[in-house]
């Protein structure tokens, strides 16, 4: 870096002086000698004649026009029941006329037009001090799942070298229809790699508790004892409960690489010809649903696994 802006302080005063297509020559040469992109290397060579620590574009400061408003913006936060910015844009339409009817909020038109366009990026943002007080002081542990991901080893769709049957992969298939916005049943669908041997089981939610359930009921369905669960990334899977207690039932834990669907593509498969030709792709949620549903899969695992050839 040293280096680089040695070399910058040289070029700048020429580059300055020059003419445009002189200028592009040296920008040619700049980028060569660097490695710099060149939009970086132009802001950079110009922050050089204003003064600015060479090497490092201008910044330019935030106007700070929102604190005004942070307190409307807050107490819609509570009236919300405390949602998520994403969520709460689409409700201040409905909620600040309310408040305001109610006596709750009193706002001049350049403070109600300033609400009434707040992102939600910036709705978190300037909520950021009050969730944190709200939640008695005590940030969100960031990283903490990613912590439980990193110290689960991973395991791609070239790593399984003809294993004994036991060993499956679990994924989950989401039953939301084209939204996937509140509470709604998802299928846990287990394959074991060794035999194909299908199991699929409606939960009425994401939760690690109904997925450790799952499996645990699953064990009684599948012909032999389970010796791995290999998972995805999703923190469904990758939390505190679910990894422990698959360690504790003696099953070997291990998961894909992100973003990498083939390293699971025997549960893939199984996803579409089993669960979706199946139930579709409608969107199903409630304790009822979900009966019904797991009395379909009660019925289909016996034509699936006995009457189906696997590969």
């Amino acid at each position: 870096m040293g280096a680089r802006r040695e070399v910058l302080a040289v070029v700048a005063k020429r580059y300055r002086a020059a003419g445009r297509r002189e200028k592009g020559r040296m920008l040619d040469e700049l980028c060569a000698t660097t490695g710099w992109h060149r939009k970086h290397a132009v802001r950079a060579l110009c922050a050089s004649g204003r003064g600015v620590p060479t090497g490092e574009p201008s910044v330019r400061r935030r106007r700070i026009k929102y604190d005004a408003i942070r307190d409307a913006l807050t107490a819609l936060w509570e009236a919300s029941d405390r949602v998520c910015g994403k969520r709460l844009v689409v409700m201040i339409p409905t909620l600040l006329p309310s408040l305001e009817r109610h006596g709750r909020l009193q706002l001049g038109e350049s403070e109600r037009a300033m609400v009434l366009s707040v992102s939600a990026a910036t709705l978190d943002r300037l909520l950021g001090d009050v969730k944190v007080a709200a939640a008695g002081g005590r940030r969100r542990r960031v990283g903490f799942y990613s912590a439980i991901r990193r110290e689960v080893p991973i395991r791609t769709f070239n790593d399984w070298e003809d294993p004994p049957p036991g060993f499956c992969e679990i994924d989950m298939v989401a039953h939301g229809g084209t939204s996937v916005a509140g509470s709604f049943i998802q299928t846990l669908t287990m394959v074991d790699v060794a035999t194909g041997w299908t199991e699929c089981i409606p939960l009425i939610a994401r939760d690690g508790g109904l997925v450790a359930e799952a499996i645990k009921r699953a064990q009684s369905l599948f012909p032999w004892l389970l010796r791995g669960a290999d998972f995805d990334n999703d923190t469904t899977f990758m939390n505190d409960v679910v990894v422990p207690w698959c360690r504790a039932q003696k099953i070997e834990v291990t998961r894909s690489r992100a973003y990498k669907k083939n390293d699971q593509a025997f549960v893939e498969q199984k996803n579409g010809a089993v669960v979706r030709r199946l139930v579709g792709y409608g969107r199903f949620e409630g304790v009822e649903a979900a009966q019904v549903m797991a009395r379909l899969y009660a019925a289909a695992r016996l034509y699936v696994n006995f009457f189906q050839p696997s590969s």
